[in-house]
C-alpha cells in the first residue's frame, strides 16, 4: 500500500425501504454496523486517513464515529455533512476539503451500504490503479445476472472502459455485458478535484453522479480502467429488511466454513451465528444455538452450547459452557459454568 493514501465513505443515504428508525449504513450485519465493515476492510487494507460522508440521520452516524474514534482499536475517522441529497458525485464533492489535504494522494471511494468490498480487493485494485497510471480504477465484477447494475463497456482494441452505462440507458447489447460496476473506485485526487467542478445535474433526478466524473476523465484523454474482482458479493448492498438477511446469511455461511476449515468443529450449524471478529482456539466445539459476537476470543479444547449466548467476552481453555449468557467478562481456563447462568464478571 503506497504510503499516500486516503478513503471516502458515502453514507448519506436514506434507506426508505429499510423502514428503520436509525441510518441505513448502521444496520447490522452480523452484529456489527456495514459502515465498521467499511471502515475495517479500509483499515486492513491500510489506509487510516478516512472522511465518512453523512447525511440522513447524520448526529445518529456522527456519534458513532465519535464512539469508534474514542476507541483504542482503529484509525480515526473525520465526516463532512451532504446535508441535501444530490447524488453520489455531490457526496464526493462534500468531502473537498478533506481531499484538498491530500492532493498528491489516491483515494478510496467506497459505499457504506457494501460491506463485503474487502482489503484484499482494496489493494489489489490500487495495486493495478498505480502500476498503469490510471486516473480512476473502477471496481468490477462479473454477475450471472446483472440486472440493475451500470455495465463497464470497455474499448475493443484496449481493453480499457470506455462507458459506464446504467441499466436504464442500455440498449440490448449493453445490457448483454455481465461485467458490473461495483460503486467502488480508486482516483488520483487531483484528477478528481479538477473533475468534480465538470459535473453537471442536467438530468431527470437533477443529481451529480461520480460515474459522471469517469466519464468526464475518459473524455479529456485521462486513463480508466477496472480491475475486476472475482468475489462478486463485493457488489452487493442492502435497501431493504430483505436483501440485509440476505448479506447476514452470506457472512454467516462464509465465517462459518473459515472457522470449520481451521478445524474449529461445529457438528451442526443450526442456529450458530458468530460474528466477524470473533475469534476461536484450535479443538473448540461449538453446539446448535450458540451466539458468538463482538470482540468474544475463545480458548482452545472448549465446549460451547447448546444455546449459549457470549458477546466481548474472553474465554480460557478447556472451557464448558452450556446454556449460559456471557457479556463483557472473562472466564479463566479448566471452567464448567452451572447451565442457565446469567454471567457478567470475571470468574478466575
Amino acid at each position: 500500500m503506497p504510503k499516500k493514501c486516503c478513503a471516502v465513505i458515502l453514507a448519506a443515504g436514506e434507506g426508505k425501504r429499510m423502514k428503520s428508525n436509525r441510518p441505513k449504513v448502521l444496520s447490522q450485519v452480523l452484529f456489527k454496523p456495514m459502515l465498521q465493515w467499511v471502515i475495517d476492510s479500509a483499515d486492513t487494507a491500510g489506509i487510516n486517513d478516512i472522511c465518512v460522508v453523512t447525511g440522513h440521520k447524520h448526529e445518529d452516524v456522527e456519534k458513532y464515529l465519535s464512539e469508534h474514534n474514542s476507541s483504542q482499536t482503529g484509525p480515526r475517522v473525520c465526516h463532512a455533512l451532504q446535508s441535501e441529497r444530490k447524488g453520489t458525485g455531490h457526496a464526493v464533492m462534500m468531502a473537498s476539503d478533506f481531499l484538498s489535504k491530500h492532493i498528491d494522494s489516491n483515494v478510496l471511494i467506497l459505499n457504506g451500504d457494501a460491506p463485503f468490498v474487502d482489503s484484499n480487493i482494496i489493494k489489489d485494485a490500487l495495486d493495478d490503479h498505480v502500476a498503469n497510471g490510471n486516473a480512476v480504477t473502477v471496481i468490477s465484477a462479473l454477475l450471472s445476472d446483472p440486472t440493475g447494475y451500470g455495465r463497464i463497456v470497455r474499448d475493443p482494441e484496449t481493453g480499457l472502459i470506455s462507458a459506464i452505462v446504467e441499466q436504464k440507458d442500455a440498449g440490448e447489447k449493453i445490457l448483454a455485458i455481465n461485467e458490473i460496476n461495483s460503486g467502488a473506485y480508486w482516483f488520483k485526487v487531483k484528477d478528481l478535484l479538477d473533475i468534480l467542478k465538470h459535473i453537471s445535474n442536467n438530468n431527470a433526478q437533477g443529481e451529480y453522479y461520480l460515474t459522471d466524473a469517469v466519464k468526464l476523465l475518459i473524455s479529456s484523454g485521462k486513463r480508466a480502467d477496472a480491475h475486476k474482482t472475482d468475489n462478486s458479493n463485493a457488489v452487493l448492498g442492502a435497501n431493504d429488511c430483505l436483501q440485509l438477511s440476505e448479506l447476514n446469511s452470506i457472512a454467516r455461511n462464509e465465517i462459518l466454513s473459515r472457522h470449520m476449515q481451521n478445524g474449529i468443529e461445529i457438528p451442526i450449524t443450526d442456529g450458530i451465528i458468530i460474528g466477524p471478529d470473533v475469534k476461536i482456539g484450535n479443538y473448540t466445539c461449538i453446539l446448535p444455538g450458540t451466539i458468538l459476537c463482538g470482540d468474544t476470543v475463545i480458548g482452545s479444547s472448549c465446549k460451547l452450547g447448546p444455546n449459549s449466548f457470549l458477546s466481548g467476552c474472553s474465554v480460557g481453555d478447556n472451557v464448558i459452557l452450556n446454556y449460559v449468557q456471557c457479556k463483557n467478562c472473562s472466564i479463566k481456563s479448566n471452567r464448567a459454568i452451572e447451565p442457565f447462568s446469567v454471567i457478567n464478571h470475571n470468574i478466575d
